[in-house]
């Protein structure tokens, strides 16, 4: 782990972590050096509850004393490995969200994917920087956090499986809104930050009835149940109209999964001549199996000029190597980042670093979330070209046209 040169230069990450520094994470690794090297990045970044454990059998005890909100831990280690770690804290957690962030030096697929399976939340192999291990900190305790915030306002967290009552009741709740077109499409603009004109929206979905979870709650069910990419497709075919009156040359983005976009050559999404204001919108919260199916599926759009964004950057599986495979026209800097960047450096050289990085890969930049007049003055400054949120705009049924 090459981490030495950051702690030496931790100043530029003062404060990154400081808004979670009520929080706990728990460090996993036999390795002593390790353990230290993390704890003075987190120590630096503003995390003060950072335990370390370099003896994985000891771990089943510590669970209950720490608490953690964060788990970082190790694959390869003696007498216990990763994995069975892993079932560990899951069975500790019993149903709650408790995220874990491997961080190994194995590469594979396999143990990628096996620890994904068993529920860690996101995974780094070695080597990885610094800033990288950050934002993906970052990300997941505000996860931690918005899940504790739902749990206190909508009750108990679901049960992760349905009985097979419950899904027969979800599939008809979805299927029913399906027959019935009962998805109302609203529309949040994203401004050019020097000029301040409107240059597209994002397409976001309403349903007829509240979810605990929102909107994604309905996305989430449908794909428990196996009809999350005819939810996605509908939502899009109700919102592309949209561009019949939008003015020439506002893109329209449309939020879709992998499985979603591999659909795209067995229906028509739109006519050639209107893909030039069509913009796909990739989560990054699903990671991606196979890059050249997906490239495969979006050739024919992007020949006529529809473009590909990726969503969420930093908010969950992905990284730049995610970035360099996927291509992407758009680059989308997720919530996490924008929100509170005139309080922390930390966010504004990572934003500095993620803007040259586009340039590099000749894609535009689109912050998320700017909720207030202080967050969009420091992005302007620091040449973010284009930005959403509800300090430019609220999504509505019929947004403020340019």
């Amino acid at each position: 782990m090459n981490m030495i040169a950051a702690v030496q230069h931790a100043d530029s990450w003062e404060g990154l972590l400081a808004r979670f520094a009520g929080m706990s994470v728990l460090v996993i690794d036999d390795s002593a050096d390790n353990v230290a090297l993390l704890r003075a990045v987190l120590n630096g970044a503003g995390m003060h509850r950072v335990t370390t454990e370099t003896d994985p059998r000891r771990v089943v005890g510590l669970l209950a004393a720490v608490n953690p909100d964060l788990v970082l831990l190790d694959l390869r280690m003696p007498h216990l490995n990763g994995h069975q770690v892993l079932e560990q804290v899951q069975a500790f957690a019993a149903g709650c969200y408790l995220p874990v962030l491997v961080l190994t030096c194995d590469s594979s697929r396999q143990a990628r994917d096996r620890a994904l399976s068993r529920g860690a939340r996101d995974f780094l192999s070695w080597p990885f920087d610094v800033s990288e291990v950050l934002l993906r900190v970052a990300n997941l305790l505000e996860t931690r956090q918005l899940y504790a915030n739902l749990t206190l306002a909508a009750g108990p967290t679901p049960a992760p499986r349905m009985s097979s009552e419950e899904r027969c009741e979800v599939q008809a709740r979805i299927r029913a809104v399906l027959q019935a077109g009962a998805i109302t499409p609203v529309y949040q603009p994203v401004l050019d930050l020097q000029t301040l004109a409107t240059v597209g929206y994002e397409a976001l979905t309403r349903f007829p009835h509240a979810h605990p979870f929102g909107p994604a709650g309905w996305f989430a069910d449908a794909f428990a149940v196996g009809l999350g990419t005819e939810l996605e497709w509908s939502a899009a075919a109700r919102a592309l109209p949209f561009l019949d009156s939008a003015a020439a040359g506002a893109f329209l983005a449309l939020n879709m999964s992998p499985a979603t976009i591999l659909a795209i050559p067995d229906q028509q999404l739109c006519y050639p001549a209107r893909c030039p204001q069509v913009v796909i919108e990739l989560t990054e919260h699903v990671p991606i199996e196979d890059y050249s199916a997906l490239h495969r599926a979006l050739a024919p759009m992007r020949a006529h000029g529809a473009r590909l964004a990726a969503d969420d950057l930093g908010s969950g599986y992905a990284g730049f190597r995610h970035l360099i495979l996927l291509e992407p026209d758009i680059i989308k800097l997720d919530i996490s980042l924008v929100r509170g960047i005139q309080h922390s450096r930390g966010q504004r050289a990572l934003t500095r670093a993620l803007l040259a990085f586009a340039a590099d890969m000749n894609a535009t930049v689109i912050a998320e979330g700017v909720d207030n007049a202080e967050e969009l003055v420091v992005l302007k400054d620091l040449g973010v070209p284009w930005a959403q949120g509800y300090h430019l705009g609220r999504p509505a049924s019929v947004p403020d046209t340019p």
